[in-house]
């Protein structure tokens, strides 16, 4: 329709495609957990194009995080549970009753008292769905740092935390020597057990110095591909890759390209 809505029609294009007699074969295939891995990449997506401080870019990627939502409440439609109009009126009606201070009667709240309102609104609404736990409702697909970072802020907000980040050092040092203590036995299962355990202290550390782990360990991987890539390039210009050059060799080639600042 030529004044319909854009999401309107966005939402019509999903209906085609899934229709069971002229849609498309891999669409109509699809279920929520074959799409479930492109929504997550899908957000991904949009975090790489707001850290390209691209505009262009994230418009994109937005609209494609978007039709994934639009993708899961067709199938949902499909099965009889809910449509889209339903989803965008939950979230209206949640974010309404989460910003008291902007929708009702209780302004001028500061940043502090609105965040502690929050968490009292969340906790509420985890007590409606029988959440009873500090840790309930934490997604378990989310990735494995940014799930171990929610978990333990969770727990700090009962009071289960280290004092401070020179403790968390101290408890650092502990599953050092623990998981030092397993590679006499090499057994696999050991070796992952301390090594969970020395990545999640590590998680704590950076929470406690007010950093998010999975943005520090994206920033490491980053450097790294940079890195690297110098390394790779000065090997190049003698006519050289990494595959005929020695460990030695590539390491002096390395902390060259810190020095340069990569």
């Amino acid at each position: 329709m030529p004044n319909e809505a854009p999401i309107q029609t966005l939402i019509n294009v999903m209906a085609a495609l899934r229709n069971p007699e002229t849609g498309c074969p891999w669409d109509k295939e699809q279920d929520f957990a074959t799409i479930a891995p492109y929504t997550i990449e899908e957000a991904y997506e949009v975090r790489a194009a707001i850290a390209s401080g691209d505009p262009a870019a994230l418009k994109d990627e937005l609209g494609d995080l978007l039709f994934q939502v639009v993708y899961h409440a067709r199938m949902a439609e499909e099965r009889g549970w809910f449509k889209f109009d339903d989803v965008a009126e939950t979230i209206r009606e949640k974010m309404i009753r989460r910003h008291p201070h902007v929708f009702g009667d209780d302004a001028a709240r500061s940043t502090a008292s609105q965040t502690a309102a929050w968490e009292a609104q969340k906790a509420t609404e985890r007590a409606a769905l029988a959440q009873h736990g500090a840790l309930d409702g934490v997604a378990i697909a989310l990735p494995a740092l940014k799930r171990a970072q929610k978990l333990t802020s969770r727990a700090a907000r009962v009071k289960f935390d280290w004092p401070n980040a020179e403790a968390v050092f101290e408890k650092l040092e502990e599953e050092i020597v623990e998981l030092k203590a397993e590679l006499a036995g090499a057994k696999p299962e050991r070796l992952a057990d301390e090594l969970g355990d020395l990545l999640f202290v590590l998680v704590n550390l950076a929470r406690k110095l007010g950093q998010d782990a999975e943005t520090c360990l994206e920033g490491a991987n980053e450097k790294f591909i940079r890195r690297f890539g110098r390394v790779e390039a000065l090997l190049a210009a003698n006519g050289r890759t990494p595959r005929d050059s020695t460990l030695e060799e590539m390491e002096a080639l390395w902390a060259k390209a810190k020095k340069e600042g990569l």
